[in-house]
């Protein structure tokens, strides 16, 4: 089994700065796309951004420029720095991994989600 554990989320004003972070620890050989999606109440689930164990990357249109996601393969961690805070950002954010375990196939795992919060 996988755990993925965020951190970081809260309130913060508009223009402001977050960072989360996501540590996933259990039964890993490796982890391949690891990413951000958000979900605000009453929409659905949304990709934030992603980024493969090489580094590559890719963003919502809606955060370019503003958020950056990275990670440490070191540590089973992903990252996702948020800049220029707009109150419609405000969500739950989630963590996702696509991890290969030890005798075990790929799978998709998620975090329990971090609350971001947004005033104006």
């Amino acid at each position: 089994q996988v755990q993925l554990v965020e951190s970081g989320g809260g309130l913060v004003q508009a223009g402001g700065s977050l960072r989360l972070s996501c540590a996933a620890s259990g039964n890993i050989f490796s982890i391949n796309g690891m990413g951000w999606y958000r979900q605000a109440p009453g929409k659905q689930r949304e990709l934030v951004a992603v980024i493969t164990s090489g580094g590559s990357t890719n963003y919502a249109d809606s955060v370019k420029g503003r958020f950056t996601i990275s990670r440490d393969n070191a540590k089973n961690t992903v990252y996702l720095q948020m800049n220029s805070l707009k109150p419609e950002d405000t969500a739950v954010y989630y963590c996702n991994a696509d991890v290969r375990g030890w005798m075990v196939p790929r799978n998709d795992y998620w975090g329990q989600g971090t609350q971001v919060t947004v005033s104006s």
